[in-house]
């Protein structure tokens, strides 16, 4: 029986009460599934407790609970049980024959805790909350109504209003942020490019990336030069990339993390005096300003992303901003199979191939990484409202700051990126560092937060380098060359910081969670 309303609970235990373990899954999905089946169809009742026949189980079984009901119970008492906060563990409780269940339940305040947060809270706080309002539903709308869904006019209309706005002289949208990354690469190898890179030549890129930022440098041969990161940013260490340039470095792939960004000046003085390319992605910084000039359009390329979460969104989708025509010309190629059709250089290569349909000219390689017009009308009309949601993030993440810091269990637990002086940030989550103390416990913390309900990331991916995938390749991952990401990824995490101002029970929620870290020591 639930505490707050008394109603009844239903649990299941198998149809015919087997040892799950000792069963094939096939054995297993079937006495799991039928038995919630069974309630549904005859009685119209959906249940979501499970009770383990025997108290028996294994992760086969477990991983097909999860997908059948949102709480599962064992017989095992909770001192033998390590993740005490996995719903579908739920550790065993002994029964006294006249206890009522709400009785019980208060005699064991971990299932309290547990299922009175499941089914009572009223509150969550996911990475973001609905960024839709009924303007953009209607203007994905309006393009379904028509015959161009696909790119048509309102992806140019967007890029062209983009452009202007971030000061940039040409954009290209995309169907996502890593497509836009992957263009971006891929023009500075593309054969048209004048000043092609060669195979094996050198990218400089943060140790703290997202793996579609690494990728497309080893999707075009290129190879990736790691640099650690700035223990207070999060950002490429400046001070620590010299050291790296060499010869055969062509290029710097930056990661503005989180809405902020390391001392671009520096950055860009590297770049000029090594004739370096640089690429911003961008994605995770919409709107933010380097000495008021727009992140991503301060060095060859930069990119951004549309992703739900994201400053602004179309569910899905991307852009690139540069302001040379070359690189332009070879964007919208990439974009579109490696067709000429709406480049500059479509002319001379029709002159030259008229025996060819000059709508189907393919002039080198290319993807199919278009958006729909659907997501440009969408993200056109969320664009309008950039600085709206920018400032709505940063008062949200100095509220939750100041609640933090000011509530009567604060003792120093956490630490909090501050953008320099020269960068106008964009918050798209609110980066922590847990201080030494209190981090001995951090993954059962946050487990805890999720089971509360509030969303965590990682910082980005973490250290790349300790990624499985990066095994595979033989990258610069000497140990004591990275301490700072090594430190960051143990220590911090983010949440996410909403395009609607956050109310004060939310802040309350927020942190009175947060501070339960006091628990995790």
């Amino acid at each position: 029986m639930n505490s707050s309303n008394k109603v009844p609970i239903l649990m299941h235990h198998s149809i015919s009460h087997i040892n799950l373990p000792k069963n094939n899954i096939d054995e297993k999905i079937n006495e799991i599934s039928r038995s919630k089946n069974f309630f549904k169809e005859e009685f119209n009742i959906d249940v979501n407790f499970f009770s383990y026949p025997y108290g028996s189980y294994d992760n086969e079984t477990v991983k097909i609970i999860k997908k059948y009901y949102k709480f599962a119970v064992t017989t095992r008492r909770s001192r033998y049980i390590k993740d005490k906060f996995n719903e579908h563990l739920l550790p065993g409780v002994p029964v006294n024959k006249n206890d009522s269940l709400i009785k019980f339940f208060l005699k064991k305040k971990h299932h309290m805790k547990i299922l009175n947060i499941k089914m009572t809270k009223k509150y969550n706080y996911p990475l973001l909350s609905n960024a839709f309002n009924s303007k953009d539903i209607n203007e994905g709308v309006k393009v379904l109504k028509t015959k161009f869904i696909t790119m048509s006019k309102i992806t140019e209309k967007f890029e062209n209003y983009f452009a202007k706005k971030m000061g940039s002289k040409f954009a290209v949208m995309t169907n996502s942020g890593s497509s836009a990354n992957l263009l971006a690469l891929s023009c500075l190898t593309h054969p048209l490019n004048k000043e092609k890179l060669l195979s094996q030549d050198e990218v400089i890129i943060p140790a703290i990336c997202w793996s579609t930022t690494l990728w497309p440098i080893i999707q075009n041969n290129l190879k990736p030069i790691f640099v650690d990161v700035d223990l207070n940013s999060f950002n490429i260490d400046t001070t620590k990339i010299i050291n790296k340039i060499n010869k055969r470095t062509k290029a710097i792939m930056l990661v503005h993390v989180l809405g902020t960004s390391t001392n671009m000046s520096k950055l860009v003085k590297i770049a000029k005096k090594y004739k370096l390319k640089i690429i911003e992605d961008t994605c995770e910084s919409l709107g933010a300003e380097y000495n008021n000039k727009k992140l991503g359009t301060i060095g060859n390329f930069g990119t951004y992303s549309f992703y739900y979460s994201h400053q602004i969104t179309s569910g899905e989708g991307g852009m690139i901003v540069c302001d040379n025509l070359q690189d332009y010309n070879i964007l919208k190629t990439l974009r579109s199979h490696g067709w000429s059709r709406n480049t500059s250089f479509h002319n001379s290569f029709k002159k030259k191939y008229k025996m060819l349909d000059d709508k189907f000219l393919f002039i080198g390689p290319g993807y199919n990484v278009r958006p729909t017009d659907i997501q440009a009308a969408i993200a056109l009309n969320q664009f309008k409202r950039l600085n709206k949601f920018i400032k709505v993030r940063d008062n949200n993440r100095n509220k939750i700051i100041k609640t933090l810091q000011k509530h009567k269990k604060w003792d120093n637990q956490f630490k909090f990126v501050i953008a320099d002086k020269k960068i106008k940030p964009s918050w798209f989550g609110l980066p922590i560092q847990i201080n030494d103390k209190f981090l001995k416990n951090k993954k059962k913390f946050l487990d805890f937060l999720s089971f509360k309900g509030i969303e965590t990331r990682p910082i980005i991916s973490g250290n790349f380098l300790n990624q499985p995938a990066s095994k595979i390749y033989k990258f610069n991952s000497k140990k004591n060359d990275f301490m700072n990401a090594n430190e960051i990824e143990k220590k911090g995490f983010f949440i996410g910081l909403h395009t609607k101002p956050i109310k004060l029970d939310e802040l309350e929620f927020i942190a009175e969670n947060l501070l339960k870290i006091n628990l995790f020591k």
